[in-house]
């Protein structure tokens, strides 16, 4: 009995000595369930980073890279504003995931137990969307040479769909990342008279639209384009994945339209790229649309280091807010999207204060949020053309609209979800249609 005393003290003092000192950060057991929430959508072979983090051996290099870009926040990439809305599409690490990887570096980045990694995860290879139902490449390779400036190229590849298709995921892969910078698969439907001259799968930079130049249809040379786009590539950029009972239409004897953009890194290379796209497997209750805010009439005076730019679009029927991507170039600094209802109420939904053109992210809220007719998406735009700017072309230069990177755009991409039956002219304003047709 006398014991008794001298054991339970040891006992405490082993426990509180456990409590302070708890079990090294490993790999296997610590380390390896973030890279798999995070990270290794992109961090895999024939993705968007530089190298895989599949394995302990892949990874264990870039431990100490990996704690500083996780203390600065760098990445994964995420830019919005915490303040302002919660998003589904977040891979942002929390603070307890970014302590894990930096005590992981600082112990030096120890394997672990073999028998406490948890099974890898699951990847259709080739694609970051489910195994897609048809897949659509440009019929053949596009030369892009070592240096000079590359105009846009567009390709047209007929869908040969016999019947209206609903499309629940869609992807869009270029087949050479270090030469393509972005991808967006137009819909053009039967009846569009969009680039209408072009031959399909010969790829082609459509004549410049010339102002005030209409043709006798009335339209912009070669026909407006007032479609749909269906998948887009740019770095960071997510694959569409939609909720169960929403999709996109693409109608019967539509065509996918390619718009590519080439950058020349002084190597000469070719390009096939391709679209994935997945059916929805029963007839969606809701219809998405992509719709954009734009302001194209802007000029950015010489070193000027914060011009403000604002766009905005009316809603013409009720609609869900699915989604947000904001556009600009390399002297983009900050974006913000705001709703303002009929009543007059105003709400900040979406603020990047510090834009990265790097990074083409969209933003997916977690509850969709329904905006009535009449309801106004602003959005404010800030651009830096001062020296300060690192990524800044040329200070000196007056900018405004254009498709270069040293051009600038200003959209506030985003996409609706409606009745599935409703025709799109209801998603604009009566006053608009009411132009369009006198």
């Amino acid at each position: 009995m006398r014991f008794e005393p001298v054991l339970t003290g040891l006992l405490f003092a082993f426990a509180s000595t456990a409590a302070t000192n708890p079990s090294p950060v490993t790999f296997t057991k610590d380390v390896a369930p973030v890279l798999q929430k995070n990270c290794q959508s992109c961090h895999r072979p024939g993705e968007a980073a530089p190298f895989s983090m599949l394995t302990y051996d892949q990874t264990r290099p870039w431990a100490k890279a990996m704690k500083e870009a996780v203390l600065l926040k760098k990445m994964p990439p995420w830019f919005a504003d915490p303040h302002y809305g919660k998003f589904a599409n977040d891979k942002s690490l929390s603070q307890k995931e970014i302590d894990t990887l930096v005590a992981w570096a600082d112990a030096g980045a120890p394997a672990g137990d073999p028998k406490d990694l948890p099974a890898p995860v699951s990847f259709i290879e080739g694609w970051r969307i489910p195994k897609p139902d048809v897949v659509f490449e440009m019929p053949g390779n596009f030369d892009i040479p070592a240096a000079g400036t590359i105009e846009y190229q567009y390709v047209i590849v007929p869908t040969g769909f016999k019947e209206d298709k609903w499309v629940r995921f869609a992807e869009a892969r270029p087949g050479n990342r270090a030469l393509v910078h972005h991808i967006i698969a137009f819909i053009r439907e039967p009846d569009s008279k969009w680039m209408k001259d072009a031959r399909p799968g010969v790829p082609f930079v459509p004549e410049k639209r010339k102002k005030d130049k209409k043709d006798d249809d009335g339209d912009d040379d070669g026909g407006a384009f007032s479609g749909d786009a269906i998948a887009g590539y740019a770095p960071g950029m997510f694959p569409m994945q939609l909720e169960p009972g929403q999709a996109k239409l693409i109608k019967a004897g539509s065509d996918i339209v390619f718009q590519l953009h080439y950058t020349a890194n002084g190597k000469p290379g070719t390009d096939r790229s391709r679209v994935g796209l997945v059916f929805a497997t029963e007839p969606p209750k809701e219809r998405v649309f992509t719709l954009g805010a734009v302001n194209g009439k802007f000029k950015i005076p010489p070193r000027d280091a914060n011009y403000k730019v604002d766009s905005e679009f009316e809603l013409g029927m009720q609609v869900k807010l699915v989604s947000m991507q904001p556009h600009m170039h390399l002297r983009g600094k900050d974006f913000e999207y705001r709703v303002v209802y009929p009543t007059g109420e105003a709400e900040t939904l979406l603020k990047v204060p510090n834009y990265s053109f790097s990074w083409q992210l969209y933003y997916q809220p977690v509850k969709q949020l329904v905006l009535p007719k009449g309801t106004k998406l602003e959005c404010t735009a800030h651009f830096d053309n001062s020296p300060n700017n690192p990524n800044n072309p040329d200070p000196s230069k007056e900018v405004s609209w254009g498709d270069q990177s040293w051009d600038e755009m200003m959209i506030g991409f985003f996409d609706v979800a409606f009745d599935a039956n409703m025709e799109l002219k209801h998603l604009f304003p009566e006053q608009k249609d009411e132009k369009k047709s006198d």
